[in-house]
């Protein structure tokens, strides 16, 4: 009896832990109010209390989502599919016109009925790929059952994300690159005759937003960080690492055959997945000087996460020529520029307005509607070029964009500091640079991918 009496007594303790959760419905049950659909034309509707999208035909991937954005919360949700098709559960996602003409792209929980099984795990959709997908997690590829409502649930606390189906641990992702963005549901676009007309049902959509610490659950499964790896999917895409979080082989000074380490707390630090340069006084190149890759590249997209101190100037270059500047300064090349252009005397300056704060391309172009997240906070830098066309993005915004061999883009050279050396901005090939000017800066999760003009 007195142990009947202490089940039950704990049974009513955690029913009503449980009724206190502080739950939002995301989801009346009635209608799509807060909801809207963006991408493809697949049909969403409201049946028998859940939201049903319809697989049509000759249309890209649609998404029903929320007209509310979120960065920390726990999110559940119930998911049944009529038959076997592809779909997902975005997080933390956006839709900007700049990107891919306004394409959905961020953290995707995977809805995956096929043998694969990889339902839980998240995919990176339109960015990165897989993140974490189930390769010899068989409990987890088990927990999803086809045919069936199942409840995933989702924690999204910082930088790490969480997923468990029908109470399976599933995913554990440690990665930062999105902080917030909408919920949306995904209805795969299909490739066949016999997948037009399925169904994916949701309902039950509810989540917490404060407290979150307090309602956390525990996982037994290891974090898998992304930090200076490569995804599954990038592998398979052709990127290479640049640096690998320890290792800096494929980087040298740019005036030496030799990588230029710290001494005395002057110079370059790889640590704690980190590569840093130190503080020296602000000049620029006079220290421990800037480092190059020792491979050359032409067409490319390349990634940099870096991060600022206050006051700090620094800058990501292309198209280096190395041996061209043998005087005092930094080596001579295109530079997506590194500020902090609050308190930076160079964000005032340069041959064009503006072209010498972040992200700009340095005293030639000024960047535009820039998302710079705050000094001491990381920021994300992608620079791609193709044949003459170069473009510069911050945090996913497309931030300025010009085309080299032009007479638009000499008459801005004959304008700035570059005009006394010949030719440059239009070679074929150069290194890439990250610089010393003097100011600590850190850098992270350098990629690079070879392009087809």
């Amino acid at each position: 009896m007195k142990l009947t009496t202490l089940l039950l007594l704990s049974f009513f303790l955690i029913t009503c832990q449980a009724e206190q959760e502080p739950w939002q419905l995301l989801f009346d049950g009635k209608t799509l109010n807060g909801w809207t659909q963006i991408g493809g034309v697949a049909e969403y509707s409201v049946t028998d209390g859940a939201i049903v999208g319809i697989t049509v035909p000759n249309t890209p991937n649609s998404f029903l989502r929320t007209d509310q954005t979120y960065s920390d919360f726990i999110l559940e949700y119930e998911v049944k599919l009529s038959a076997e098709t592809n779909s997902g559960v975005q997080i933390r996602s956006n839709s900007i016109p700049e990107f891919q003409d306004g394409r959905t792209h961020g953290y995707q929980v995977e809805i995956d009925p096929s043998e694969r099984a990889w339902t839980g795990g998240i995919y990176d959709e339109a960015r990165r790929g897989w993140l974490h997908p189930l390769i010899d997690m068989p409990e987890a590829q088990a927990a999803y059952k086809h045919l069936e409502w199942n409840k995933f649930r989702v924690e999204a606390i910082g930088d790490t994300i969480r997923t468990w189906v029908n109470g399976i641990p599933v995913s554990h992702l440690i990665d930062d690159r999105t902080a917030e963005g909408f919920i949306a549901l995904q209805v795969h676009e299909i490739y066949s005759d016999d997948a037009i007309g399925i169904d994916i049902q949701w309902r039950n959509i509810r989540l917490i937003t404060e407290n979150l610490r307090k309602y956390a659950m525990e996982t037994p499964l290891p974090a898998k960080d992304m930090y200076n790896k490569l995804t599954h999917s990038q592998e398979d895409w052709g990127w290479e690492l640049l640096y690998d979080g320890t290792s800096m082989d494929k980087w040298r000074g740019a005036r030496s055959a030799e990588f230029p380490y710290s001494e005395k707390g002057i110079g370059w630090d790889v640590e704690n997945g980190l590569v840093t340069i130190h503080e020296s006084g602000g000049s620029e190149s006079a220290a421990a000087g800037d480092i190059v890759t020792r491979e050359l590249f032409s067409d490319f997209e390349l990634w940099v996460d870096f991060k600022v101190t206050s006051g700090a100037n620094s800058g990501i270059k292309y198209f280096v020529d190395a041996d061209l500047n043998k005087g005092e300064g930094s080596s001579i090349g295109l530079e997506y520029q590194i500020l902090d252009d609050d308190l930076h005397p160079d964000a005032k300056l340069g041959a064009q307005p503006g072209s010498r704060t972040v992200a700009s391309l340095y005293d030639l172009i000024k960047a535009e509607d820039k998302p710079i997240h705050p000094v001491g906070e990381w920021n994300h830098a992608r620079i791609i070029s193709r044949g003459d066309h170069v473009e510069h993005w911050l945090n996913g915004r497309k931030v300025l964009e010009y085309d080299r061999n032009t007479p638009e883009f000499q008459q801005l050279v004959n304008e700035s500091k570059y005009e006394v050396w010949p030719g440059f901005g239009t070679w074929e090939e150069g290194n890439i640079l990250l610089q010393d000017h003097g100011n600590e800066v850190h850098f992270r999760n350098i990629f690079i991918k070879r392009l087809d003009s």
